[in-house]
């Protein structure tokens, strides 16, 4: 029930050392638990939805193998569980006051509160998926808001996982199509690794970049089967994202499955956006949103000739420190998101000094990296079709992002996060700007797009 390559890729890992993937696996679910965690007493952490689907069959299992089971905390259903930190606290002050190991039930959400909150009491935990609506079951770390600003919160990964296909395929199609979103970012993102380590700002891991890349086309080659509840095609994209996280926990950063495009994403959530809708919008579908954004924007990039740069004029033109922050606080209506977006654009500053001589090095190695990236990458295009098959959201004003705010959050995206992308190369070269605007004038990937039909 363990594939051979999600086998392989345990053995990388930091935190996970089991996965059970497959169909009717629910009643292992107390012997995986005593196999992977030094205690007996468990304490399962669901909401009303989840706990219905999984909760009884699990805590049977439990009870089977010897474990004593704590009164669950079942959260709310409705309205979904928030993935705020004052619902860590509260994860974290039962798992305190009991001495018991978690055992979340659940997709996204319910795993990064129980994995925070068990984290910052240094105690693993087993986590039990309900469907696959996102990439983040064996990742390293969780996305929690605190104060307003999301980031990807430093802590272990499960120390197992239970993924039931018979329960995954009960979830709602749009969940399935949500994680098909989440990882339909992993063509760009991993286009983004390519240019941060052919530039020389952030070496490339061989190792946990082929973990998740070379399966990825194969999982993501079934759109519409998928969109059927086809039950090998949900298979295929549980694997992948499993194999996504268990990349990042043994590169010990989100890097090798997250890019730009994720960047859209947290900039929305960072606003609250759809955050009261009912459901609330879920984190792929902004992603899948961020994924055809950013592949408009390869798609543009791909097409320059990067020889003709006037590097005097662009060294001269490049803002100081103080004008840098001045440019990012301008971007951001909320304090909070603008000030920590200020620490996260300076922490990837680039001194005027050396700025010829990374201008330089764009210049060198463009004219290789263009057809590394044209193979890695999907166009625009083919991102709005698979996600149009598969369920998902393709155009922004589908989650209600008009094509003006589209245009900020190209701005906004590039200032939030410190990682290096396909952005911080254009913004270097003073085209970003430029090239933003193209996508926008009548004839750019979003002016021959302005609405879903078009």
């Amino acid at each position: 029930m363990t594939s051979e390559r999600l086998a392989q890729a345990l053995r990388s890992a930091t935190d996970t050392r089991e996965i059970l993937l497959g169909e009717h696996l629910l009643d292992q679910a107390g012997e995986l638990f005593t196999r992977s965690l030094p205690g007996r007493t468990a304490l399962l952490v669901a909401d009303e939805t989840t706990w219905r689907l999984a909760g009884p069959a699990v805590m049977r299992s439990l009870q089977q193998a010897g474990v004593e089971v704590l009164e669950p905390l079942v959260l709310p259903g409705t309205p979904p569980v928030y993935a705020g930190y004052e619902n860590v606290v509260l994860v974290r002050e039962r798992l305190a006051a009991t001495g018991a190991h978690a055992c979340s039930i659940g997709s996204g959400t319910l795993n990064d509160l129980t994995k925070l909150a068990s984290g910052e009491l240094s105690r693993p935990y087993v986590h039990v998926c309900t469907a696959c609506s996102m990439d983040g079951y064996a990742a390293f770390g969780a996305a929690i808001t605190r104060d307003g600003f999301k980031i990807t919160r430093t802590c272990p990964a499960p120390a197992a996982l239970l993924a039931d296909l018979a329960v995954m395929a009960t979830a709602p199609a749009t969940m399935t199509a949500n994680g098909y979103g989440d990882m339909m970012e992993k063509f760009p993102g991993g286009a983004d690794w390519l240019v941060a380590d052919a530039i020389g700002v952030e070496a490339l891991d061989e190792h946990t970049w082929q973990m998740v890349q070379s399966p990825l086309r194969a999982a993501m080659s079934q759109p519409e089967a998928l969109a059927h509840g086809d039950r090998a095609a949900l298979a295929a994209l549980t694997e992948e994202s499993m194999l996504s996280g268990l990349a990042i926990q043994a590169h010990q950063s989100s890097r090798p499955g997250s890019g730009a495009g994720h960047n859209f994403s947290h900039q929305w959530e960072m606003e609250g956006h759809g955050l009261d809708w009912e459901p609330p919008l879920s984190h792929g579908a902004k992603v899948g949103i961020g994924t055809v954004a950013v592949c408009a924007l390869y798609d543009r990039a791909l097409e320059l000739d990067l020889s003709t740069l006037d590097v005097e004029a662009l060294v001269a033109a490049w803002p100081d420190p103080q004008q840098n922050r001045e440019r990012v606080l301008a971007l951001h209506d909320v304090d909070v998101i603008a000030e920590a977006a200020v620490t996260q654009s300076m922490a990837k500053y680039l001194p005027a000094d050396q700025l010829a001589d990374r201008i330089g090095r764009i210049q060198q190695e463009w004219p290789a990296l263009v057809p590394r990236l044209r193979e890695q990458l999907v166009t625009a295009d083919q991102a709005a079709a698979m996600l149009r098959q598969v369920g998902a959201a393709w155009h922004p004003e589908q989650i209600d992002i008009s094509l003006e705010r589209l245009r900020r959050t190209y701005y906004q995206a590039q200032t939030i996060r410190s990682r290096y992308t396909i952005m911080d190369v254009l913004f270097e070269v003073g085209l970003f700007g430029t090239l933003v605007e193209e996508l926008f004038s009548p004839d750019g990937y979003w002016g021959r797009h302005p609405h879903p039909e078009a």
